[in-house]
């Protein structure tokens, strides 16, 4: 399947199977098995989006919003369930208006997921960490 380096944002083929205990990017050498938020921008979304073969799970967020406070902690905590089976990613709509626009990010906190570029799903409002990953476990 193919995965996205989320540092250096190099384009991987890795055998897809249950569970990891190692996986590095062929490029830059750093563990694929990354389970922290990405941030995404204009230059970097659409290279990410595109080219994961994993559902790649994105936060539309702004820091002014206090729904988007309490999600952002709940996001990150769910990010961690799975290594090599998602990518977590948020985009702060504040500063990439053009993003928001471009998928009708009306209110915020939104949760888009991408699988083969497309959207696969779509929901506003904020979430609990429990409730994202049984979301999330649904798409794999």
């Amino acid at each position: 399947m193919k995965v996205v380096c989320p540092y250096c944002f190099n384009v991987n083929n890795v055998p897809e199977r249950e569970t990891y205990k190692k996986a590095n990017c062929g490029h830059c050498k750093e563990s694929l098995l990354f389970t922290n938020v990405l941030e995404l921008y204009a230059e970097n979304f659409d290279i990410v989006v595109a080219n994961s073969q994993i559902p790649v799970v994105i936060d539309f967020w702004a820091p002014w919003c206090g729904p988007c406070k309490m999600m952002g902690p709940e996001f990150a905590k769910a990010a961690r369930a799975f290594p090599l089976k998602a990518l977590f990613a948020k985009v702060n709509t504040q500063d990439e208006q053009a993003l928001a626009q471009r998928f009708d990010v009306r209110s915020i906190p939104t949760l888009i997921i991408f699988k083969d570029g497309e959207v696969i799903y779509r929901m506003a409002g904020a979430m609990k960490e429990p409730a994202i990953v049984s979301l999330v476990k649904g798409m794999i």
